[in-house]
């Protein structure tokens, strides 16, 4: 059985940081393309970034310099360092893994920036 389980958010004034982690079961991680979506009330779940099998990553534009999304093959485990927090990054956080046709989903994480 497969599962992702996302861990780490929280509440966190405006310029603070979080780490959120996606840990695997199931599946090798290092064969799936990774991908950190948010999705607010009311709003379409977003992708924000992606870290591919080769190690490249990608960001959604209104994350660029302040999110970053790493992989730690030896624990199974995506983390996305998020720094200088903004009120509009409030979201339930999701982590998916794609590979080939395969399509997983975590249960979310809640991040809430606010003072």
């Amino acid at each position: 059985q497969v599962q992702l389980v996302e861990s780490g958010g929280g509440l966190v004034q405006p310029g603070g940081s979080l780490r959120l982690s996606c840990a695997a079961s199931g599946i090798r991680f290092s064969i799936y393309a990774v991908g950190w979506y948010r999705q607010a009330p009311g709003k379409q779940r977003d992708l924000v970034a992606t870290i591919f099998t080769g190690g490249v990553t990608n960001y959604a534009d209104s994350v660029k310099g302040r999110f970053t999304i790493s992989r730690d093959n030896a624990k199974n485990t995506v983390l996305l360092q998020m720094n200088t927090l903004k009120p509009e990054d409030t979201a339930v956080y999701y982590c998916n893994a794609r590979n080939l046709g395969r399509n997983f989903w975590g249960q979310g994480t809640q991040v809430t920036v606010s003072s």
